[in-house]
């Protein structure tokens, strides 16, 4: 059934105007977010992969993936859920925020116990060190610091996001793993060498919930008058249940690959391919700051039925992140071989998979955008085509593995195979939500414009030239900006309208609303 609108009043469009604004200005700091996590993650990729080795690499892979999937199911849907709850709860904002983040601590106290008893999920191969078990712990700066950056978000503070996430979190793994690798080379101590990244990771992980911990005090104060109940937590837990497993299933798109491929192949081949989805998933970042952003702005215009703003905000950020995501996607993927390279010679057989997964990421932009309404629209339903996506990539990633095993391929075919069955579930996803959010508000949902295949052709064009002219070295210093470049002068001139141009101006704080 299609929902009916209501016709926008004056004020309505003055928010819409206020509203744009503010993506805007969630989508520049989101972009410089990106530059910096990019110079960060490279570093820790080099120490990792020359340093540590791919085996070390893809054990560290396997077990962080399994916490960091505890720790998504710990936050119960509360990323995006709790931006309702503070848009429709009337009660104290910090004591909102409060019980959001103790549900999940106590949710966490258990999956942590758990993990720690019962390490096999981690570590699959048996091999493991007692600082390795101390992984289970990040569990709890993880949901944390996912509650308390959505409820930043919430009022549009998007830079809280970028200093814990693009800066903190990054550079302090890559300074620690280097360290430890020193520590454990000059002798001090010898088992620093063997669990050097997951005590970097743990590092990591706390410091950035310290950089998100100052900002959530200082915008929503301690609470006040707090005093928590059990039934109302149970209540707040059964509530949150859709969206719980909603995100767990949207998470677990990006890591099923990784866990299949953990059964079929060995922890070197896994290592190699964490790797190339580090590469491929840097894109990905620019969509995560946008969802916290645009639930209060869906839910404000849900209530009042401006349907034609909700479509035309769904369909602006989906442009934006696909633009975006697809200039990356070039520049990182036609020079795939010289960044892998910079990690170490044995990457480089991962560029199948970094290619797919640089799809992958472009044809999921419509549907992350279109999720981030229907979560509030048609909760449900969009649950069930989650759970069908999920399924579905399952279904082709362990097929494509058994085909390429029945042809003596490499556990490298493998992995890209892995990686094409997540792009062509993404996409298929895509087109299955917007179509469905289209006939919730009875518009037409797309992102896509006829000036992205051009950038595209010449950035292809520019690519190939940089590839086959260049050296390794100068194909990512100044190949990768060149083909950015050319990417984005045609996007700018053709493809960005006034609308779009707000992107990269500079508002005035006072048209921006961010929600008290």
């Amino acid at each position: 059934m299609t929902l009916t609108p209501s016709a926008p009043s004056p004020a309505s469009q003055g928010d819409g105007q206020r509203d744009m604004a503010a993506l805007a200005k969630g989508g520049r700091t989101n972009f410089f977010g990106f530059l910096l996590r990019l110079a960060a993650r490279m570093p820790f990729l080099f120490i990792a992969g020359r340093l540590y080795g791919a085996a070390a690499l893809g054990r560290f892979a396997y077990a962080t993936v399994i916490v960091e999937l505890a720790g998504q199911l710990c936050t119960l849907g509360q990323k995006r859920g709790i931006a309702q709850r503070l848009a429709e709860e009337k009660q104290h904002t910090a004591n909102i925020v409060a019980d959001g983040i103790l549900l999940s601590m106590m949710i966490a106290v258990a999956t942590a116990s758990f993990l720690w008893l019962v390490p096999d999920p981690m570590f699959p191969s048996g091999i493991y060190t007692d600082y390795d078990r101390l992984l289970v712990l990040t569990i709890f700066p993880t949901t944390f610091c996912d509650i308390a950056l959505a409820a930043l978000a919430y009022r549009y503070d998007v830079a809280a996001t970028v200093r814990a996430r693009s800066i903190v979190e990054p550079w302090s793994l890559s300074i620690a793993a280097g360290l430890f690798y020193i520590a454990g080379t000059w002798g001090w101590f010898d088992s620093l060498k063997e669990s050097g990244l997951s005590l970097a990771y743990i590092i990591s992980i706390f410091a950035s919930a310290l950089a998100a911990l100052w900002p959530l005090v200082r915008s929503y104060g301690l609470p006040h008058r707090w005093r928590p109940h059990p039934l109302d937590i149970g209540r707040l837990a059964l509530q949150t249940a859709p969206l719980a497993v909603a995100d767990a299933v949207e998470w677990g798109t990006r890591k099923l690959d990784t866990v299949i491929l953990g059964m079929f192949a060995s922890p070197s081949s896994v290592g190699v391919y964490y790797v190339a989805q580090q590469v491929a998933s840097l894109p990905q970042k620019l969509k995560t700051s946008f969802e916290p952003i645009l639930g209060p702005v869906i839910i404000r215009n849900l209530r009042e039925r401006n349907f034609p703003a909700i479509a035309r905000q769904v369909c602006q950020v989906g442009f934006w992140i696909t633009a975006a995501q697809l200039g990356i996607a070039l520049a990182l993927g036609i020079p795939g071989e010289s960044v892998l390279a910079l990690v170490g010679p044995q990457f480089i057989g991962g560029l199948g998979a970094v290619c797919f997964l640089l799809g992958a990421e472009v044809g999921a932009a419509t549907a992350v955008v279109s999720e981030a309404a229907l979560i509030y629209i048609t909760p449900m339903r969009n649950l069930w085509i989650s759970l069908a996506t999920i399924a579905l990539q399952a279904v082709l990633t362990v097929a494509g593995m058994y085909i390429d095993r029945a042809f003596g391929l490499d556990e490298m075919d493998q992995a890209s195979s892995a990686a094409g069955a997540l792009m062509v579930t993404l996409a298929i996803s895509s087109i299955v939500k917007s179509r469905l959010l289209g006939r919730k508000l009875g518009l037409p949902i797309s992102t896509w414009r006829w000036p992205l295949l051009a950038a595209t052709g010449a950035a292809v064009v520019v690519g190939v030239a940089v590839v086959h002219w260049l050296p390794y070295m100068w194909q990512v210093g100044i190949g990768v900006p060149t083909i950015l470049a050319t990417y984005c002068l045609i996007i700018w001139h053709f493809g960005f309208g006034p609308d779009d141009r707000v992107l990269f101006r500079k508002q005035d704080a006072s048209t921006l609303r961010p929600v008290r």
